[in-house]
């Protein structure tokens, strides 16, 4: 007998069915990257997406129809990652709108629950392309409506036929982008979509992977990571409390002084920043003895913000995608009227960030793109007023709008930074005495104005834009793509500068990563300097992963 409605608990088990069939599938979806970068995360980014939530389902007792699209919604937003994760949430958000109005739900609901998404799904993209997952579940939709106008009411053929439009749509993406033509592959977000639809019908049959909570996580783990695996088996917690904390002072605070303090944490921790602002100075370290460092501050001041993170857990959190940092706020005193928050890879960025004023980081980027949960976290860690986001990825933006749109506390300004030279630009057009939205316009100009590039390696052999890569090359990537390609690092560089610069070029600003010695680094810079003698070259430890250099041309 045909099945013509589906309950709370059919739902959910369809929606965990397509957790696991995303999850089994994400390391052919991040194959699918049309850049050969050792960071091609859709089908990771999409899993975790989709695993926040449904470790919220599967832990639910006889739900009704509210709590469980309640559980998938906010699952979803919170856990999204990257711009496949984020409309992938919006897709489900936009459903789950629909839906949790009623007890059970047939053909003509889901119609208008997968309009309703897909019509979320494109608000949430500012330029949306065809193409793209958005493409795919547009035509899923318009196949539903079909479906559900001519009067079909057995799931078992709407399922069939909703897969047989979507994999069409997803196969046709190609013709629609050029350069998924190209690189001879469909939309990874598409393809990650179609895994999940694919996983909800066999749920529906009773025939999907079996969800279970300690699986789930354990994958989580393993692939939510900023360092490769070697690096974090070797990382040691020598000082297990990352501390922030903002003085007050009680009397100036001259260089000499300031000297004082950066010796005296230098001897209690590591990764010492201190910066000072007016009658406020900013302190951060990874120390053993919170208290030792905050009898000391009180020598110079008062304390009106102070914040002690335990690494070992946070890293432990991270690991498993909870996005949560075991952070305690000791005194959080009145709200600044401005913050910042960047997200960060790289001790050595993290530092220039820190010293440019950015009062939290969020640990990620391109070997990890934080979710929106990591977003809301560091915004809520920030005691101001107002709160600038520099997402400094642009698979990241979208996360960032998104915990914009969930903040009703504050008011969040997201400067659409795409690369650490953006943000470090932007910063320093910060004027202290102009308003939020004065500082928006001038902190966006100033990053639009800078040439960023960056250079890693092949994962594989592809084509881009009429350029044979081969696996290993080394890449130069500049704001607009693949500058230059090769198997000598120096050359590939040269090669991506030459690009980069113009007649009115001054600098060139060279951050190197985890991966490159000082003395690589400085023969870089000397093979730099010796084809640009007429540009003034800097260079500084990044130590990003993934990454071999990132530059700057100004």
């Amino acid at each position: 007998m045909a099945t013509n409605t589906l309950d709370a608990s059919m739902l959910a088990k369809m929606f965990l069915a397509g957790a696991k069939k995303l999850e089994s599938k994400k390391d052919e979806i991040n194959e699918l990257n049309v850049f050969p970068v050792p960071d091609g995360d859709t089908g990771t980014n999409m899993t975790l997406t989709v695993m926040a939530a449904a470790k919220e389902v599967y832990s639910l007792q006889d739900p009704d129809m509210e709590t469980v699209c309640k559980s998938i919604s906010s699952g979803t937003l919170r856990g999204a990652r990257g711009n496949s994760g984020v409309i992938l949430s919006q897709l489900f958000r936009g459903m789950a709108k629909v839906i949790k109005g009623h007890d059970t739900v047939d053909i003509g609901i889901i119609s208008a629950a997968c309009d309703k998404a897909v019509e979320m799904a494109y608000k949430a993209v500012m330029q949306p392309k065809e193409g793209t997952i958005l493409t795919v579940a547009k035509g899923i939709a318009e196949k539903i409506n079909e479906i559900y106008e001519r009067g079909e009411e057995d799931f078992d053929v709407f399922f069939k036929e909703v897969i047989e439009k979507g994999n069409e749509v997803l196969d046709y993406t190609p013709e629609l982008l050029p350069v998924l033509k190209e690189a001879g592959v469909v939309d990874s977000g598409g393809a990650g979509l179609m895994a999940v639809v694919e996983g909800i019908y066999e749920g529906y049959q009773g025939k999907g992977i079996e969800f279970t909570l300690d699986e789930e996580t354990s994958q989580a783990a393993d692939e939510v990571r900023l360092f490769s695996s070697e690096e974090k088996k070797a990382k040691e917690y020598k000082f297990l409390y990352h501390t922030t904390l903002s003085i007050m002072l009680d009397k100036a605070f001259h260089i000499q002084r300031e000297s004082e303090v950066k010796k005296y944490l230098k001897e209690v921790g590591d990764e010492v920043t201190v910066s000072v602002e007016d009658s406020i100075v900013n302190v951060g370290l990874n120390t053993s003895d919170p208290g030792m460092v905050l009898q000391k501050a009180l020598q110079y001041g008062e304390l009106i913000d102070v914040k002690i993170l335990n690494r070992k857990m946070a890293d432990a959190n991270k690991a498993e995608g909870s996005g949560k940092a075991v952070e305690t706020a000791v005194n959080e005193g009145p709200a600044k009227p401005v913050g910042f928050v960047a997200v960060s890879a790289g001790s050595g960025i993290g530092e220039i960030f820190k010293g440019l004023g950015v009062d939290h980081l969020i640990e990620g980027g391109q070997t990890m793109n934080p979710s929106t949960e990591d977003m809301l976290n560091a915004i809520k860690a920030v005691n101001a007023e107002t709160v600038f986001i520099f997402p400094n990825n642009k698979n990241i933006i979208l996360a960032a709008n998104q915990a914009r749109d969930l903040t009703k506390d504050k008011k969040i300004i997201v400067i659409p930074t795409k690369t650490v030279p953006q943000c470090i630009s932007a910063m320093i057009a910060y004027m202290p005495d102009a308003s939020a939205e004065e500082n928006e316009a001038s902190m966006i100009e100033a990053a639009s104005m800078v040439k960023s590039g960056s250079l890693t390696y092949a994962v594989r052999d592809t084509s881009i834009d009429g350029v044979e890569i081969h696996e290993h090359d080394y890449m130069g990537i500049g704001d607009g793509g693949i500058l230059s390609n090769g198997a000598d690092i120096q050359e590939v560089m040269i090669g991506m500068l030459d690009k980069m610069t113009e007649d009115t070029s001054e600098l060139i600003s060279i951050y190197y990563g985890a991966d490159v010695s000082e003395a690589d680094a400085e023969a870089m810079r000397e093979k730099i300097a010796s084809h640009f003698p007429a540009l003034d070259i800097e260079m500084t430890v990044g130590a990003q992963p993934v990454y071999y250099y990132i530059v700057s041309v100004e």
